[in-house]
């Protein structure tokens, strides 16, 4: 692939009030339930040069989940969940990007929930790069990717009257990133 543009070098942080992480999963194994966090801290480090030298870092607050029903966000902080007050991070550090075609990129990291940490790839897609009002150099990227619930220690289950459960364990993990480069 050919190498970036020199302009894109350097760090970009994440815009939290234009940047939504969150999940969907299902819910009675009939209808889908969409949470976000709303505490998240993100750096992308640029190197032009080299594509698989960047790097990405990601934290999200766990008591910051919401899907906008109060007793099911206390019960995803709770312990049979993110244990928010024994675990208040979920964080995500990058060890390879690759360009696989031309503005998108598959970047593989480690994911720690609870302190579980398990290597995963998540393909992303740059929908561009644009000058804002405010002056700023601003990039927005997409990704979604399914994972195993349980995989992370999140184990919480109810078995369903007529089969099936409460909560699936296939969690689909949804981002939506506005990053600004800081520039001097």
């Amino acid at each position: 692939m050919a190498d970036l543009d020199p302009a894109m070098a350097g760090v970009w942080r994440f815009d939290p009030g234009h940047t939504r992480i969150g999940f969907s999963a299902r819910h009675a194994m009939v209808t889908t339930v969409r949470g976000t966090f709303t505490d998240v801290e993100g750096t992308i480090h640029v190197d032009a040069e080299s594509v698989s030298a960047s790097r990405v870092e990601v934290r999200l607050g766990t008591a910051s989940v919401t899907t906008n029903n109060e007793q099911r966000d206390e019960h995803l902080r709770s312990i049979d969940f993110f244990d928010a007050e024994r675990y208040p991070d979920i964080r995500f550090v990058s060890s390879t990007i690759d360009e696989v075609e031309e503005g998108n990129f598959m970047v593989v990291g480690d994911l720690t929930i609870k302190e579980v940490t398990k290597q995963v790839a998540i393909p992303i897609a740059l929908l561009g790069v644009q000058r804002d009002p405010m002056g700023n150099l601003r990039a927005g990227f997409e990704a979604t990717r399914r994972l195993n619930r349980r995989d992370f220690g999140l184990h919480w289950n109810m078995p369903l009257d007529t089969g099936g459960v409460l909560v699936s364990e296939k969690v689909s993990l949804e981002f939506e990133i506005s990053a600004i480069k800081q520039e001097s």
